[in-house]
């Protein structure tokens, strides 16, 4: 399954841990080769699907184990759920309006095996081994 990296420049620790890409979801149809619009479009559907699971997850009280723990205070919070707080409205189609807005406006870098995507219209390929990086951009102040 394709990877997928997170980076800031300036730290050595990813925001979020690597996680693999399910791709069969990508393109409206079968037929249509896969651009970096889809692409990019498919991984903020299915990390909205994943954070709407782990709010649903966070209803229910668990048990952790020490090193959970010590994740989780290296992390900087510890939580074991038990909590019953209307989850926050995440719209599927904003997150990915606003992830294909922050493309646009320079936010963020796209490598799929290490070379450059500039374009969302720009087809790609991706394979069962492939990598896809997202690099975060800080912009510095004055520039």
């Amino acid at each position: 399954m394709p990877t997928v990296i997170t980076r800031i420049p300036g730290r050595k620790a990813s925001l979020v841990p690597n996680w693999n890409l399910r791709l069969p979801h990508f393109r409206d149809r079968d037929d249509e080769p896969l651009t970096l619009r889809c692409l990019l479009a498919g991984l903020v559907a299915q990390e909205v699907e994943a954070f709407h699971e782990r709010q649903k997850d966070q209803r229910y009280v668990t048990v952790l184990s020490e090193d959970e723990i010590r994740e989780s205070l290296a992390k900087g919070k510890v939580t074991s759920g038990g909590r019953d707080l209307p989850p926050p409205e995440v719209s599927e189609e904003e997150a990915i309006g606003v992830a294909l807005q922050a493309f646009e406006d320079g936010m963020y870098l796209v490598l799929i095996d290490d070379e450059e995507k500039t374009n969302l219209d720009q087809q790609v390929h991706i394979s069962e081994d492939s990598t896809i990086t997202l690099i975060r951009l800080t912009f510095l102040a004055g520039g």
